[in-house]
């Protein structure tokens, strides 16, 4: 009994230090996933909003080639009026343009911007990284599928995983061994 608690007492500072490193390897990885996944959208809406403010026609957005939301990867442009309601772009979720929370709306007119994964309730599952930029007469949502980066954020996960579990096992049997060997020895 005193072996195997003193191969704990030994091993327990090492699979703490292991299971931090893993967790902030795992938390570096998805977050610049994540972050990276906004990259063009803030772009494109600044972009929009920018040209709207300065005298580009509302009407060229209705004729943009329409995206479906659910389906594509293909980032995505839909203007909202000062009400929140769609008024054009190619984003398109059902055959429609969808709706978006009126406090998604506040939040980027009071800081001027506002970056969220958004998960429409009539998408079926559908996550969107949008950015939604105001610009004086509405706003501008600019989102793209995160179903690619989903996936790589699901395999960093199995991968920390696996690595935490091999790690902490290694160094378990490499002090339980080097224990009963040190004790062997002695006696």
């Amino acid at each position: 009994m005193n072996k195997i608690r003193n191969i704990f007492r030994v091993w327990l500072p090492f699979a703490i230090v292991i299971a931090a490193f893993c967790a902030l390897a795992y938390a570096a990885v998805q977050q610049s996933y994540r972050q990276g996944a906004n990259d063009p959208q803030i772009q494109m809406a600044e972009d929009v909003a920018f040209k709207l403010d300065h005298g580009t026609a509302l009407e060229t957005y209705w004729t943009m080639e329409p995206v479906d939301m659910s389906s594509s990867l293909a980032p995505f442009i839909v203007i909202y009026n000062a009400e929140g309601a769609p008024v054009g772009g190619s984003g398109l979720i059902n055959g429609a343009q969808p709706e978006i929370p009126i406090g998604v709306l506040d939040y980027a007119k009071q800081n001027g911007q506002n970056r969220v994964t958004w998960e429409p309730y009539y998408g079926n599952g559908t996550r969107i990284a949008a950015v939604v930029v105001p610009y004086k007469d509405g706003f501008v949502l600019a989102g793209r599928n995160l179903r690619e980066v989903e996936t790589r954020e699901s395999q960093t996960t199995q991968f920390a995983g696996l690595t935490l579990v091999l790690a902490l096992a290694a160094t378990f049997i490499v002090i339980a061994f080097g224990e009963y060997f040190l004790a062997e020895k002695k006696g």
